[in-house]
């Protein structure tokens, strides 16, 4: 799982070519999942769908080491705090990490099939 580390992404080309290699090295399968959060998306939900665009890009140019990707995702975009009243808490609005909202869920898991369906379609047909 690569969510970054250390105040920096590592989803890009060259952090998934080091964690193919470290794989490698210890005889592992080389299935990676990139969590489009944390410190990946320097904790801003709303840049979730750019390093998924970003991921899903590097797939479709070849990568086969991606095996997935994960986002924050709730009802409500954000967060918020526990309050002492419990019925104060917003409905389907996260109380620990900062999510994306279900419409924008949708978007990104649509838009990544839709890039996907075709490249890994054209990748069965080569093998």
């Amino acid at each position: 799982m690569l969510r970054g580390g250390g105040g920096r992404p590592n989803y890009d080309t060259v952090s998934i070519s080091l964690a193919e290699q470290a794989l490698n090295k210890a005889k592992l399968p080389v299935n990676i999942v990139v969590d489009c959060s944390h410190a990946n998306s320097w904790k801003k939900p709303e840049l979730q769908p750019l390093v998924m665009k970003d991921v899903i890009h590097q797939v479709r140019e070849g990568n086969r080491s991606v095996v997935g990707l994960m986002i924050e995702s709730n009802l409500v975009a954000g967060n918020q705090p526990i309050p002492a009243d419990l019925s104060q808490l917003k409905y389907g609005c996260s109380v620990t990490d900062g999510c994306v909202d279900w419409d924008t869920t949708v978007d990104m898991i649509n838009n990544a099939a839709g890039v996907l369906r075709e490249a890994l379609a054209q990748r069965e047909c080569a093998e």
